[in-house]
């Protein structure tokens, strides 16, 4: 489903190695839950050092008991917990500890059974998910396979414009196949949408409950899901308070109450960090990374975010409608001086859009493919400047969105503008507020008088392809309409082929592809950041926070 970050599904947007999906029907193997988590690839090890040198984990030290509450700093407010249109950081660190998945993504990033015990794959083009019996709604309903019917309906209704709709068009169809069975039909083969089913693409509400609270759902009242923790008071402006569900069908959760403070100023998120009036917070501002790791108030974790830092390319109807242009771009940009000054040294230069990560289920020579082939970002002024020049672009106008979210949003938009006045181009920086950032992700009015912005991409998927499906034609987040035939077609392909290998080989070209044409500027990898102050522990460090429901294991660290 997008930040400097975008803050996006998606993006801050599978599971891998699954059967060959051009297996013949006859010898077709039944799939399930286990085989996907078996198969499915992680982050690398507790211990590991990652991008900029910094160390990885998947999480931070178990909790050792119970606490009444603690609070949490986030940058935004969300526009809505509507799970259909959580496609940003705001709403789906909320929302990931309400509503519940079919599916779930663990901290180590992998696949494991969520509101379904299991999924079978009898045929490359079926899914059929058996659900856990007795699961409670917090309108207190109880689950059955009518409710899944409903919550994916939804998703796959144009009139509500949901931010995963594309992730269901190959679904023909969702039927109650049993009273907790449901089966999925697609119209071909999808190696991706039964990994989707572990983001908010697969959350289940209760049908009653969603519909009683009608258009005002998402913002007033429950979310009738069913996680362990219900929603509780949302105090507009200010904060939104989760109260833990005591009828949750799994581990009850460490804490009674988590309040999350809406905090749009970097300096005022640290501030309440350090003193204690926010317990922690992930995406940690990135110039206060010294301050929090030197602070001796709690621990500043990384782990594996499988996200890079880009510049989105929003309009190529103007002077970057020119490969030339874009190019030019690339090669003048200060990628070093970013990641020091932007990513607190966190991260890594980078030529790639995907991150290495999430090409960890391909062989040693595929991922060599991949990545080693792209091309090579060495600054080169004098070639940029004739880059400008020959595709007429000398003097030229661009805007670059810029907002007060972070180092990782304002220093880059203020490196790209940099590296145009380097080659002859005139680049301006246009503000945006904090709580309006989402808004360049879903309304088309909001990127008016905008050639291109900071995107920290984060896949929702272990897949590349979460990423590079981004540039198909019509795609949600293809904001420039940039159409190719032959990258569409391979898209298609790399989406049917269910062998995990053979898929990335498929997407190495379409990698390459992005690549060449710089269809967003790629400028770094960067792991995610989360502080825990010295009370409370168990929060995991990963991405997978967006789908997990992490606030249930943060708890008392002594």
């Amino acid at each position: 489903m997008t930040t400097a970050v975008p803050r996006p599904g998606r993006r801050r947007g599978a599971a891998r190695g699954r059967p060959s999906g051009r297996r013949r029907a006859a010898a077709a193997a039944l799939l399930t839950t286990a085989a996907l988590v078996v198969s499915c690839s992680g982050p690398p090890k507790d211990g590991v050092a990652g991008a900029g040198g910094v160390t990885l984990s998947k999480t931070t030290p178990a909790a050792k008991g119970d606490i009444d509450s603690f609070t949490w700093a986030v940058y935004a407010e969300p526009p809505t917990l509507d799970y259909t249109v959580a496609f940003d950081y705001p709403q789906n660190t909320i929302l990931s500890n309400v509503c519940e998945s079919l599916m779930r993504w663990t901290p180590g990033l992998t696949l494991e059974p969520g509101l379904a015990r299991s999924a079978a794959n009898p045929d490359p083009t079926t899914w059929v998910y058996d659900l856990r019996s007795g699961v409670r709604f917090h309108d207190g309903r109880t689950m059955t396979a009518d409710d899944v019917v409903f919550s994916l309906g939804r998703q796959r209704d144009p009139d509500n414009a949901a931010a995963w709709a594309q992730n269901f068009e190959n679904v023909t169809s969702v039927r109650k196949t049993g009273p907790l069975q449901v089966t999925v039909k697609l119209r071909k083969p999808d190696s991706q949408f039964p990994q989707y089913m572990a983001t908010a693409a697969g959350v289940i509400a209760s049908k009653a409950g969603v519909e009683a609270a009608g258009k005002d759902y998402g913002t007033s009242g429950g979310l009738a899901c069913t996680g362990p923790f219900s929603l509780g008071t949302w105090n507009k402006g200010q904060s939104v308070e989760l109260d833990r569900f005591d009828g949750y069908w799994g581990r009850k959760a460490r804490s009674g109450k988590v309040v999350f403070r809406f905090m749009t100023d970097p300096s005022a998120r640290t501030n309440a960090m350090l003193s204690g009036d926010a317990d922690g917070g992930y995406l940690i501002p990135t110039e206060s990374y010294g301050r929090l790791k030197d602070s001796g108030v709690g621990t500043l974790h990384f782990g594996e975010g499988l996200s890079t830092v880009n510049v989105n390319i929003t309009n190529m109807k103007g002077p970057l409608g020119d490969v030339r242009v874009r190019r030019a771009l690339s090669l003048a940009l200060d990628r070093s001086g970013f990641v020091k000054a932007g990513l607190g040294g966190a991260g890594t230069v980078t030529n790639s859009l995907t991150t290495r990560a999430a090409w960890a289920a391909g062989s040693e020579q595929t991922r060599k493919n991949a990545l080693d082939a792209l091309p090579r970002i060495t600054p080169d002024i004098a070639k940029a400047t004739a880059l400008v020049k020959e595709a007429g672009a000398t003097g030229k106008t661009l805007t670059v969105a810029t907002s007060s979210i972070g180092q990782d949003v304002s220093l880059l938009a203020t490196a790209v503008q940099a590296a145009g006045a380097r080659i002859g181009l005139d680049i301006r920086l246009k503000t945006i507020a904090p709580n309006a950032f989402t808004a360049l992700f879903t309304d088309p009015e909001a990127r008016e008088g905008i050639d291109m912005f900071p995107l920290t991409y984060y896949d929702s998927i272990t897949d590349p392809l979460d990423l590079l499906q981004n540039f198909r034609t019509g795609a949600y987040m293809n904001f420039a309409g940039y159409s190719d035939k032959a990258y569409d077609a391979g898209v298609a392909r790399a989406t049917a082929e269910y062998d995990p290998d053979k898929r990335l080989v498929i997407e190495t070209e379409l990698q390459k592809h992005a690549a060449e044409n710089l269809l967003w500027i790629p400028v770094a990898e960067w792991p995610t950041a989360v502080f825990l102050n010295k009370r409370i522990t168990g929060a995991p460090t990963t991405i997978a926070y967006m789908y997990y429901p992490w606030a249930a294991d943060v708890g008392a660290a002594q």
